[in-house]
């Protein structure tokens, strides 16, 4: 853990480790893949990825302190819990419209939330993502920041490669699936990712509400 190469090898196990946990990330890459293709998994990590590159640099000018304040977390488990919410109404109401066929109208496609702005949105909407941040990736930055520039923007690339290499691995899969993924089992598998994200929309809705009313 002193070296360069050591500061990366721990970033990418720890970021590893948050990775392969389910969570609304996954649940839209596993939703969006059997439609976009491999290049799913890539891309929500690309969005996911600047919004914490944007959070480190806010992690260095100072502002740890706000992150990890009760009222911030709170306000965002709300609003997560509300966007989540959205998604996963909008998942059910479409769910029973999909098809793995391509067909040559693609507005339905056009009504899919962009892989990118996707990796964004659910990674705000998540307010463990938030927590894990002020804390663990706080603490970790401490480490790296011995390193200087180099340390920082090893720790930040350990990390991203993690989720990058995790998300790969699961579009691939799913995309490997199209060959014998029937149209219902599709629309069953969307219908399941919408009942996770409305799990998680009251989760980290009702402990935001329980974290402002405190």
């Amino acid at each position: 853990m002193d070296s360069v190469a050591g500061l990366f090898i721990g970033s990418f196990i720890i970021g590893l480790s948050g990775a392969i946990m389910p969570g609304p990330v996954l649940v839209v890459v596993v939703g969006q893949t059997p439609r976009r293709g491999f290049w799913t998994g890539p891309l929500v990590v690309l969005g996911h990825g600047v919004l914490e590159s944007l959070l480190v640099a806010a992690l260095i000018l100072g502002m740890a302190e706000f992150f990890s304040s009760s009222a911030v977390l709170s306000t965002v488990a709300f609003i997560g819990g509300v966007v989540l919410l959205y998604m996963g109404v909008d998942m059910l109401r479409t769910a029973g419209k999909l098809t793995l066929i391509a067909e040559a109208d693609s507005s339905s496609e056009s009504r899919d939330l962009n892989p990118v702005l996707a990796g964004v949105l659910t990674s705000l909407a998540n307010p463990y993502w938030t927590l894990w941040w002020a804390t663990i990736g706080l603490g970790y930055m401490v480490i790296a920041r011995e390193k200087g520039a180099a340390g920082l923007t090893v720790f930040l690339t350990g990390h991203i490669m993690a989720d990058l290499v995790w998300y790969s691995v699961v579009s691939s899969l799913v995309a490997g699936g199209k060959r014998w993924l029937t149209d219902s089992f599709y629309r069953g598998m969307i219908r399941f990712c919408a009942v996770v994200l409305l799990f998680f929309a009251l989760y980290f809705g009702w402990h935001g509400l329980h974290g402002i009313s405190g």
